[in-house]
């Protein structure tokens, strides 16, 4: 068998999606200088990052040096964004898939790269051409960051739990609470009851995906070395009908294939290098402006240059949330504290732990916090309509609402609430000025109850949690204490906060505006994994050179469906969705920043004026108000 024959028999099963090049079956040749030239800009590229870091961190304040230095960081970041252009290739040059000679080797000494053991084979085919179709099973998968070929099953080493008998999906979709949780991935059926309160992400999102195929799911939050060292042990039989063999989904997961073979998984750490540099820019200048500022022009400039540093660097804490740098848990979990929660303010356990649920569940009405801000928002009237969630099964007469699953609370209307969310559309921008004061809030008190709602995450990092929380408070204190006047101080507060706030904008715009659901998706061909997430998510049309302004969110169809995919690959996978999604006519929503704008505050006035329709029926009047509660001792 030939190099080419070899190669084109890894290719995903199925049918090769028509909007894969034509050329990317072909591989790097090991010999080639292809990587030379892009290895030379990444030398050059280190020269200027450190002239300019000494530059930026250096030059004193006058208003000579600030025009210019505004200028150099400007092209810090747009350098770093074209850090990962690579024409002339299919293959990023900054990638190291394996190539054809690797594989040959690895499937030879059955070793897959970059050297993990996956087989419990004996027989060896070495020193002989190897013949791809007498180890069927194959598939790619990620490791580390890197793209590793593993046969696609690990079965048990006991048959003990075996229920030996077929299994349909409307068996193991009864099978759906916390206390009975069944789920199927790639048609292989396992029961994770007894693991449910260790996982950890939480039991949360196990809870909502019990009883349905997370085939996708688990493959783009899993690592390899998971369907090998951790399912077997859960494995209790097969379902004779779920969708794999379906052509939708062989293609959209051909895709995930492709991605992997060209392995574009694999994080390009000089990316993050430039943005460390881009980072430690904006907060020497935020603290020395703010310090050192000889009027209350350029001491409110620190306030400006600290709202686009913890914009930035909420941007590489929403990375390492997703285990999308090392793609090490515990390296990235730990790192993400110390640094984000330190510099940033903003609990990384209390975001994962919400964050873990929104991706899984994302926009359902129930389900999902990310759409549940009762009372100051509501982006679809089916979370005020009674009727509407009659018809869902999900109302309570007693309670006058829903139950939030996530909140473990019941969301009801008052008419505090209907009057707030009749005026959404005007309230939304003021209110995201100030919503970075109640993610401090937020993570205190995911902090102080993490035993109850993620015990894996506790025991490891809670004690981590408080102390950088606290410190970020001390240092944000002094600093602001530092500040002449207590107008000034204030100032330099809501200032620094309100611009931060462009983050929970860019954040809004990527889901208000998209389908809602009730209940859970994941029940067949019209809500499968692939087309839940492009029906709830959007994206933002950008320039690559402006690509560091929106830190990835820009991305979020792509972002939602490979979610541990490093940032700087996701255009390489908006390539590959975006005409699969125009071939079998699946929605993909991508609008300018400024009309997304546009069409968020069209949404939530248009949900505003059903509020007003809706009136004191949906809500019972001032009576049954919680500020009437409470100002009557109410319960």
């Amino acid at each position: 068998m030939n190099k080419t024959e070899l190669h084109n028999s890894l290719a995903p099963a199925g049918p090769t999606p028509s909007y894969v090049p034509s050329n990317s079956s072909s591989s790097i040749d090991p010999s080639s200088n292809v990587g030379v030239p892009f290895s030379r800009l990444r030398f050059g590229q280190l020269v200027i990052v450190s002239f300019l870091s000494f530059y930026l961190n250096h030059v004193p304040f006058t208003l000579n040096y600030v025009l210019p230095g505004i200028l150099a960081a400007s092209i810090l970041c747009i350098m770093s964004e074209y850090a990962e252009i690579h024409e002339g290739s299919d293959v990023p040059k900054s990638m190291t898939p394996p190539t054809i000679e690797e594989i040959e080797r690895a499937l030879q000494s059955q070793v897959v790269p970059p050297g993990e053991d996956t087989s419990d084979d004996d027989d060896s085919a070495s020193g002989e051409d190897v013949e791809v179709v007498e180890k069927p099973g194959l598939i790619w998968r990620e490791q580390d960051g890197k793209s590793v070929l593993v046969p696609s099953f690990y079965p048990p080493k006991s048959s003990k739990n075996l229920l030996n008998r077929p299994l349909t999906m409307s068996e193991v979709s009864s099978h759906n609470t916390r206390s009975s949780c069944w789920v199927v991935i790639e048609s292989h059926v396992y029961d994770i009851t007894r693991y449910i309160d260790h996982h950890p992400g939480g039991w949360l999102p196990l809870t909502n995906m019990a009883g349905k195929d997370c085939t996708d799911a688990f493959a783009n939050y899993h690592p390899a070395n998971i369907y090998k060292d951790m399912l077997p042990s859960f494995y209790i039989g097969d379902v004779t009908d779920s969708l794999d063999g379906t052509e939708f989904v062989k293609e959209h997961r051909a895709i995930r294939q492709e991605l992997l073979r060209r392995g574009l998984f694999e994080t390009n750490s000089y990316y993050y290098y430039l943005k460390i540099v881009w980072l430690s820019f904006l907060l020497v200048s935020a603290v020395s402006l703010t310090l050192l500022g000889p009027s209350k022009s350029f001491r409110l400039g620190g306030a400006v240059f600290m709202a686009a540093f913890w914009q930035q660097l909420a941007f590489i804490g929403h990375d390492v949330g997703h285990n999308a740098i090392s793609h090490k848990k515990w390296k990235d979990t730990t790192l993400g504290i110390i640094f984000g929660n330190t510099l940033g303010g903003i609990s990384l356990g209390w975001w994962k732990h919400s964050h873990n649920v929104h991706h899984i569940v994302c926009n359902s009405v129930e389900h999902d916090p990310d759409i549940q801000h009762m009372p100051l928002f509501a982006v679809t009237d089916e979370i005020f309509d009674a009727e509407k969630l009659q018809e869902a099964g999900v109302y309570d007469d007693e309670k006058q609402g829903f139950w939030s699953t996530y909140h473990m609370k019941w969301i009801s209307t008052d008419v505090v609430s209907r009057f707030l969310v009749s005026n959404q559309h005007y309230f939304f921008y003021p209110i995201m000025a100030v919503a970075r004061f109640n993610l401090y809030i937020q993570g205190f008190i995911y902090v102080a109850t993490a035993w109850s709602q993620d015990a894996w995450f506790a025991k490891r990092f809670q004690k981590l949690e408080f102390v950088t929380l606290l410190g970020f408070l001390t240092w944000l204190t002094l600093l602001v204490s530092s500040l002449p006047t207590p107008t000034e101080r204030l100032h330099w507060l809501l200032l620094s906060h309100a611009l931060a706030g462009w983050l929970h904008v860019q954040i809004c715009i990527s889901h208000f505006t998209m389908d809602t659901y009730h209940g859970h998706a994941y029940n067949g061909p019209q809500d499968d994994w692939f087309k839940m997430q492009c029906f709830t998510t959007m994206n933002v049309d950008s320039y690559r050179w402006s690509d560091f302004v929106h830190g990835g969110l820009q991305f979020q169809i792509e972002h939602h469906l490979y979610p541990r995919l490093p940032r700087h690959n996701l255009r390489e996978a908006r390539a590959l969705v975006k005409p699969f999604c125009l071939k079998h006519s699946v929605p993909y929503h991508e609008l300018g920043f400024y009309d997304s704008n546009v069409e968020l505050v069209n949404g939530l006035k248009a949900v505003a004026m059903k509020c007003r329709e809706y009136g004191l029926k949906g809500v019972g009047g001032f009576k049954e108000s919680q500020i009437y509660e409470g100002l009557n001792a109410i319960g």
